[in-house]
Order: C-alpha cells, then sequence, then structure tokens
C-alpha cells in the first residue's frame, strides 16, 4: 500500500454526458478517486460564441485546477475540447489535458463501405478541428458531419428517466444514413459523449445496422497511460465527488449522480 493518497483524476464535461468516459476510466484506474465537473449553468456548449466559451472554460479551470490540484484532467466533451484544448494547456502547461476528439480516424479505418457519418454538436461540426481530423485521416471516405442542435439536451432527458418519442430521437439521427452509389453509411461517429446513452435506441430505430463508434474506453486507455500505476495499491471504495456549476442540479441528477457513486457538493 502507497503511503501517500494519489492525486485524484478531473472529468470535466458540460453536462453529464461525460459520465460514459467516467464509467470507463474507472476500469482502468481502480487506485483513483475521481472529480466529476459538469459545467451544467453553460450546458449546452454547442449555441456559445466561441470567444466567450473559451473565456468561460479558461477560467472555469484556473479555479479548478486551484481547488483540486488533480493528477490530470479528462476534457469529455468534443465541443470543448475541440475549441478551447489548445488554449488550456498553454494557460496551463505545469497540467496534463486529455482530449474528447470525434473518432475520424479510426473511423477511416474500419469502414468498409468507405460512407462514414460523424453525429456532433452543430459547435464540433463547425470546429476547423474537426474539418482537419477528416483531411489528415478520412480524405478516402465520404463523411457526413450531421449537427444536432437538440440531440444533448435529449440525451441528458433521457438519462435522467424521461420519455422520448421515437419520432424525434429518428428525426436527429436520420442525416446519419447515407446511401450513395449503392454503398451505405456503415459508422456512424458518436461524437459528443452525451450521445452513448441512446445508442441502444439509436440502434432500435436504424434504418440498417451501423457500427456506433464510442471513443469512452479509447479516452480512457490513454489516460491511463499518462498515470503512473503504484505499488501496492488497492482499488478504492466510497462516493467520489461532483461538482455542478449551477449549484442545484435537480432531484433526477442527483440521483442519477448517486447511481454512479458520486455525491453532489455545493462550491
Amino acid at each position: 500500500m502507497t503511503t501517500t493518497e494519489p492525486k485524484p483524476i478531473l472529468v470535466f464535461d458540460s453536462g453529464i454526458g461525460g459520465l460514459t468516459v467516467l464509467r470507463e476510466a474507472r476500469v482502468l484506474m481502480p487506485e483513483r478517486h475521481f472529480i466529476y465537473v459538469a459545467d451544467d449553468s453553460g450546458f449546452p456548449y454547442g449555441g456559445w460564441e466561441e470567444g466567450a466559451l473559451k473565456e468561460r472554460v479558461v477560467a472555469l479551470f484556473g479555479r479548478l485546477l486551484a481547488e483540486h490540484d488533480p493528477e490530470i484532467c479528462i476534457i469529455a466533451c468534443n465541443t470543448a475540447f475541440t475549441l478551447v484544448g489548445a488554449e488550456l494547456r498553454a494557460a496551463y502547461p505545469q497540467m496534463t489535458f486529455v482530449g474528447t476528439v470525434p473518432a475520424i480516424k479510426p473511423a477511416a479505418e474500419r469502414t468498409r463501405s468507405g460512407v462514414v457519418a460523424v453525429l456532433a454538436t452543430p459547435g464540433t461540426v463547425r470546429r476547423a478541428y474537426t474539418r482537419d481530423l477528416i483531411q489528415s485521416f478520412a480524405s478516402q471516405c465520404h463523411v457526413r458531419l450531421v449537427g444536432s442542435e437538440n440531440l444533448a439536451r435529449m440525451a441528458e432527458a433521457y438519462i435522467r428517466g424521461e420519455k422520448l418519442e421515437d419520432e424525434t430521437v429518428l428525426a436527429e439521427i436520420a442525416p446519419c444514413f447515407v446511401e450513395l452509389d449503392g454503398r451505405k453509411t456503415d459508422i456512424v461517429v458518436l461524437a459528443c459523449t452525451h450521445y452513448p446513452f441512446m445508442a441502444n435506441v439509436f440502434r432500435r430505430l436504424a434504418p440498417w445496422p451501423v457500427d456506433w463508434l464510442d471513443p469512452a474506453e479509447a479516452i480512457a486507455r490513454r489516460a491511463r497511460s499518462l498515470v503512473a500505476l503504484p505499488n501496492g495499491f488497492e482499488p478504492l471504495n466510497g462516493e467520489d465527488p461532483a461538482i455542478f456549476t449551477s449549484g442545484k442540479p435537480d432531484f433526477a441528477t442527483r440521483r442519477l449522480m448517486q447511481g454512479f457513486g458520486l455525491a453532489v457538493t455545493s462550491r
């Protein structure tokens, strides 16, 4: 057993979608405590003006790093990292940031039809970062970028146990399904960490079977590679803190956090 407790891992998202990444990270890093941070007072990020969102997230991390001194930070939000990742690394060079970007490279490697869809937020679709990933890794593919205005909110509602109408969900994912010269979409990249919670719904409603590519495990593996495994560690028990920037998550959200072994704390 180590004599000093390792530093925690901070997992950040605009809402509760980053729980998909937290779930995988805990499997790979059982010796670590985690701090989950949801910027729910800024959610959703997709509609923000870029300069204002950069300023908000960089300032927020200044407080989070000072208060919690994590080992590393996982940015479990495509919209945030594709916009603010470089600024965070420049502002806090002493901290290691593990980012979340659309899984376009593995999609291009796996596709058989050469037709790939990227289901994201409008913010992620707009980013030059996303276009550069396509140019670098998927130039030989037909890549359909689908920016959903509503799906992140719908996923949050679904995670909390609210009922969604099939027609409204199908309307959001339908543009992902492309038929081109006898070929069809065979991979849909889930480029928002909220979306994997709805993967079973997507599979049920999809007009034909596709591979729904969830990046959570890959993000967790990357984080594990950057965090030393201490000798003689023991898996940790007990709840980890969850911080909501609004300071007032509703009852359904608190109950969800408890199910993930997280205790909502006031800031």
